[in-house]
């Protein structure tokens, strides 16, 4: 038996749920990143009195690291291991915050964000692979359901954080707090993530039976008397099998598709604090924190329905769920632009914007664990979400060139609800199937 068809046909381990959890906390540490620049936007905007079309450049330029990340990283997860991936990656973000606290203008901050989304890039592609090969069978879709709510958790927490536990107005301190988070998770890494079994059985490192038998028996699972050889097609396989015939298709359709979602799923995400606190958007004028605080519960949302989203895919299978999943990102989004007479109803929108959304980003992380085989799992995931993070990061630029047009924010709120609708259309004709893997 291969380390991969062990760990699937076992029992999960307390030690196996460990490194889930850990991936859990790494996400979570990506979605309060990621958003604390959507905390900090306001404070941003009125030190350096920039325009939204110059906010939303700067609130993109994350996103753009992110892409370049999950391109260029993804694929070093794929080579080098990750574990090793993981480590550097929190390495580039812990500085990319630190230095994002001392950032003397527009474009450095730009700078230092684009650093720091480097490392978010890589560290998604690398923890999508880790929950997925560190799996049973059983256990997978609740493992990568728990792996992708922490993003929401994050932004959650790190909402609260903004709203109560730091300064307020000074939008410096929510990096200096990412930072900190971020280099507290690096010993973390370090003594519980092993490198998973599935990347040593098949790039065959020295000592790779040693190191794949100390992970498998701490998982008490039965180890291997020897490393059965690499089919032909293993052997021959690299990572540019992403753009071959058996998984070419699955490539473009997954990653447009998650491309699109992103402009809705970052739209709320990007601008709600910014919306909610210039009257030029929706005619109201909320704090800073409480505009913190509302995108806080749409994060609550986002984890609750992740969570539960995870019992629908194991019921309907991934792609029935997600298509629905999308869709009804369409229509909440759509709600959001109705606008709320009260701090209660912003709430409750953004929660409904949530639930929707961050479910049918479950469904494209489990998506691309099962399209790809372990040689190009986690370059896979990089690439969709490079291609991706073009969505993600035209979202804040989008609505800002919208709204500095004069468009109001019901209509703004249709043109971007509508990339998960394009969306959905993309999904539904990819071709879902488990890939073979080591």
């Amino acid at each position: 038996m291969t380390p991969k068809q062990i760990i699937e046909n076992g029992r999960m381990h307390p030690r196996q749920w460990t490194a889930v959890m850990i991936t859990v906390f790494l996400n979570a540490l990506d979605g309060f990143d990621i958003l604390s620049s959507a905390f900090a936007g306001p404070g941003i905007k009125q030190e350096w009195n920039l325009a939204p079309d110059g906010l939303g450049a700067v609130l993109a330029m994350e996103l753009v690291g992110m892409g370049v990340g999950s391109l260029l990283l993804g694929g070093v997860a794929d080579r080098i291991g990750r574990r090793k991936t993981i480590l550097l990656c929190l390495s580039l973000m812990s500085m990319g915050m630190f230095l994002a606290a001392f950032a003397a203008s527009p474009q450095s901050l730009s700078l230092w964000r684009f650093m720091t989304g480097l490392g978010i890039g890589g560290m998604l592609a690398s923890i999508n692979a880790v929950a997925n090969e560190f799996s049973s069978a059983k256990g997978r879709s609740i493992a990568m359901a728990l792996m992708v709510i922490g993003y929401p958790v994050g932004g959650f927490i790190g909402g609260l954080v903004v709203k109560y536990g730091l300064p307020p107005n000074d939008w410096r301190a929510i990096f200096e707090f990412g930072g900190t988070a971020t280099v507290l998770c690096i010993p973390l890494v370090w003594f519980f993530v092993p490198e998973t079994p599935s990347y040593l059985n098949f790039r065959r490192p020295p000592g790779a039976l040693e190191k794949i038998n100390k992970t498998l028996t701490s998982f008490r699972l039965t180890p291997l008397t020897e490393l059965l050889p690499l089919e032909e097609a293993q052997a021959k396989a690299s990572v540019a099998d992403i753009f071959k015939p058996a998984y070419l298709r699955s490539t473009l359709l997954l990653s447009f598709a998650y491309a699109f979602h992103a402009v809705t799923f970052y739209f709320v995400l990007k601008m709600a604090p910014i919306i909610m606190s210039d009257p030029s958007y929706a005619g109201q004028t909320f704090t800073r924190a409480e505009g913190a605080g509302v995108l806080a519960y749409a994060n609550l949302g986002g984890a609750a329905g992740g969570l539960v989203f995870g019992w629908f895919m194991h019921r309907f299978g991934i792609k029935r769920a997600t298509i629905v999943a999308l869709a009804l990102s369409s229509v909440l989004v759509a709600y959001f632009g109705v606008g709320q007479n009260s701090l209660v109803g912003w709430t409750m929108a953004v929660i409904g914007v949530g639930l929707f959304t961050n479910s049918a980003i479950v469904g494209f992380y489990s998506a691309w664990a099962l399209a790809y085989p372990t040689h190009v799992r986690a370059t896979g995931t990089g690439f969709a979400l490079s291609i991706g993070r073009g969505g993600a990061a035209l979202s804040p630029v989008l609505a800002g060139v919208l709204f500095a047009n004069h468009l109001n924010l019901q209509t703004v709120a249709i043109v971007m609800g509508s990339g998960s609708l394009i969306s959905l259309v993309l999904f539904a004709m990819a071709n879902l199937k488990d890939a073979e893997g080591s």
